[in-house]
């Protein structure tokens, strides 16, 4: 019989834990972010680990079938799940909870940090289980609700030391309206959406002739795989869909105002205009956005427009934000975990060396009792310092 001893300290693929002194960094991290998110005047709220379903996967949630975790609540008998996003819960939390006849009109912005639970990683060295952290605006449809979330987004990465960052743009209704009166089952739309998302040329190209499309609609969905680059695109894209409607131009303009908003505030961003970026298609309404990192192809946070969400919860409305993994943030930053350092003090019960720990303690000060008496230098116990007793004072000497 094999000797599985060893393997009883391993983690599931995909699965982490974060130690010390990275530990104490990604939490001093988490508070920095969170102070500016209520400097913004956003509100926190800690959403439940686990909800039915039914209601877990209501919604912007249909996505997120496969990634869930499933099981059964031993009490009543009904499937539950362990949540794989935050932003479908805080959307109920504002719809059900937040609603009443005086926050009709209002807006409502609400943040967020907890762990994720993922079925499968998405790609080999993704994690399992993030540390998801976002803002979200519901109750207001403007373009300055999605200037705000994309500038708060910014910020959001320029406080982990991510400085020099780079936003992919896009909106979901130019797709939407050029499809929408089609003959297209989902089956096909979803085929172009993927092809579109790829980039794939040849094969859009020879799919779109399968189509029961008209030549003149084909190079019009063909064409958004192209238009792509800095915000003059917009303008080409104008001319190209001038007979597509008010709705597909209506788009481009939000596209357009959105991207000179973010970037006369953050003119060192670099904005990419893409009219084929479709993430989160299948629940987003309208601009959606990404940041990246120079020569990285993966994206390190998202967002986007998501309106009546909240119908399903018996309250639409409208609603924007965005969300990344602050694990990743900080593994990605410039700045690493540095292992604390602080006061080494006697195992003494001395109440005079008690009120003086306490008086250190509440300045924030690190003070670490030395259970050893002696055996260990305080260098192997992290602490630069030590408290003494000099002439029956005692005393805080750097060693």
């Amino acid at each position: 019989m094999p000797d599985t001893r060893n393997n009883r300290w391993l983690l599931p693929d995909g699965v982490q834990e974060t130690l010390p002194p990275d530990a104490l960094a990604v939490e001093l991290l988490r508070r920095r972010i969170l102070r500016i998110y209520h400097s913004w005047g956003y509100d926190l709220v800690m959403p439940a680990m686990i909800e039915y379903m039914d209601s877990l996967l209501t919604g912007t949630a249909h996505s997120l079938d496969t990634k869930t975790f499933a099981l059964v609540d031993q009490q009543t008998g009904k499937q539950m799940g362990v949540r794989s996003d935050m932003t479908p819960q805080v959307a109920r939390i504002d719809a059900h909870l937040l609603a009443d006849d005086q926050r009709g009109h209002r807006v409502t912005r609400l943040c967020y940090c907890g762990h994720l639970l993922h079925a499968r990683g998405e790609g080999i060295t993704s994690s399992r289980t993030p540390l998801q952290i976002g803002a979200e605006i519901f109750g207001n449809d403007t373009i300055a609700a999605d200037v705000e979330v994309v500038s708060l987004m910014i910020e959001t990465l320029h406080s982990a030391s991510l400085q020099t960052i780079s936003i992919d743009l896009g909106h979901v209704g130019i797709f939407r309206s050029l499809v929408r009166n089609t003959r297209l089952d989902s089956d096909q739309e979803n085929n172009l959406f993927d092809m579109l998302q790829r980039k794939s040329m040849p094969d859009l190209e020879q799919y779109l002739q399968q189509l029961p499309l008209d030549e003149q609609l084909g190079s019009q969905i063909y064409q958004l795989a192209l238009l792509n680059g800095d915000s003059s695109i917009i303008d080409d894209a104008r001319g190209f869909y001038a007979d597509s409607g008010d709705e597909l131009l209506q788009s481009l303009d939000h596209m357009q105002a959105v991207v000179e908003a973010v970037q006369a505030k953050y003119p060192d961003t670099l904005i990419h205009c893409d009219l084929s970026e479709l993430r989160g298609y299948s629940y987003h309404t309208g601009l959606v956005f990404a940041a990246f990192l120079p020569g990285q192809g993966k994206e390190i946070a998202r967002g986007g427009r998501y309106d009546d969400v909240g119908s399903v919860f018996g309250n639409a409305r409208a609603a924007t934000g965005f969300s990344a993994d602050l694990l990743n943030l900080y593994q990605l930053s410039s700045t690493s975990g540095q292992q604390a350092v602080g006061i080494l003090a006697p195992n003494s019960d001395d109440p005079e060396l008690e009120k003086l720990i306490r008086a250190l303690r509440a300045e924030n000060q690190r003070v670490v009792v030395d259970l050893t008496d002696g055996a260990l230098e305080p260098a192997d116990q992290h602490c630069d310092r030590i408290l003494e007793n000099q002439s029956g004072a005692w005393v805080v000497r750097e060693v």
